[in-house]
């Protein structure tokens, strides 16, 4: 296990950037780091319930959140407290940077969601992703979060993200810490 690594230890804290100002910080419990992907979990214990049209998020869900450092995306799996599988949020993301115990992701507005039955894949926030001019700022990062919301996408729709994510280990327990997972 490397320096770098979130295997095990003390409670990570997620830093969402957008637009170049940290957007929230929440803590979340280590789960795995094989120096590519780091993931953790993360109760959504925002108040009140955020309500997609699609999905529902509610306190007591359990966000286990895979982070890559080689890839220009994040995938939550998202479930009910009592275990039940709603999906996947996918935010299209520069690569993840682990510094010490803060695991900071740039969001660059496109997300994907995947409903547990696979059934439902949807592209959002396109339109966002147009509005905030990282085509004209960085060429080179707006192909890449382009084609990582097209892999992402086919990947869903060809055989699921279950495969890509893994079984990250039963939900519930050793979830602590008074603000969840976001989603943004």
């Amino acid at each position: 296990m490397s320096a770098a690594s979130a295997e095990t230890g003390p409670t990570l804290t997620v830093a969402l950037v957008k637009g170049g100002r940290t957007k929230i910080r929440y803590p979340a419990e280590p789960v795995g780091d094989d120096g590519t992907r780091i993931t953790v979990r993360a109760p959504w214990a925002a108040p009140g319930v955020r309500d997609f049209g699609f999905v529902r998020f509610e306190p007591g869900d359990v966000f286990t959140e895979h982070y890559w450092r080689d890839r220009w995306y994040a995938v939550k799996e998202v479930r009910t407290g009592g275990g039940e599988l709603k999906g996947w949020y996918c935010d299209i993301t520069r690569p993840a940077v682990l510094r010490g115990t803060e695991l900071l992701v740039e969001d660059l507005d496109l997300d994907l969601w995947v409903s547990a039955d696979g059934r439902s894949v949807l592209r959002l926030d396109e339109d966002e992703f147009e509005e905030s001019g990282l085509a004209d700022r960085d060429p080179p990062a707006a192909r890449a979060a382009v084609r990582a919301l097209d892999e992402l996408e086919r990947l869903a729709r060809a055989e699921g993200l279950g495969g890509l994510v893994g079984d990250a280990g039963p939900v519930g327990g050793g979830l602590s810490g008074d603000a969840g997972s976001p989603v943004c």
